[in-house]
């Protein structure tokens, strides 16, 4: 079955960076659009970066823009979101999340498939 495993969460000071990987399982990369999205306390789960292979569209909040890059390496089959110049308002929750279709909207709340989540806080 679908499965999307999220890591490399945790705490790191305003200024640092993080890397996130989202390892998939039980469907090939290749054909899905990727996505990763964030909810932080009390607000609403918004998209911050989602990019699909088959038209090689990429999005990015304009929040992250500049900061956060998303790749994927479908050898394996594992997509990232690099965070760098990290801020205080990057502390949520981020999540993994796949679909098989590309919408027009690239980065919805509607994906198949998501992630249990991985804590991210920004905090001196």
């Amino acid at each position: 079955q679908v499965q999307l495993v999220e890591s490399g969460g945790g705490l790191v000071q305003p200024g640092g960076s993080l890397r996130l990987s989202c390892a998939a399982s039980g469907f090939t990369l290749d054909y899905y659009a990727m996505g990763w999205f964030r909810q932080a306390p009390g607000k609403e789960r918004e998209g911050v970066s989602c990019d699909s292979s088959s038209d090689n569209r990429t999005y990015y909040a304009d929040s992250v823009k500049g900061r956060f890059t998303i790749s994927r390496d479908n050898a394996k089959n594992t997509v990232y979101l690099q965070m760098n110049s990290l801020k205080p308002e990057d502390t949520a929750v981020y999540y993994c999340a796949a679909d098989p279709r590309t919408a027009v909207s690239l980065c919805h709340l509607g994906y198949d498939y998501w992630g249990q989540g991985t804590q991210v806080t920004v905090s001196s």
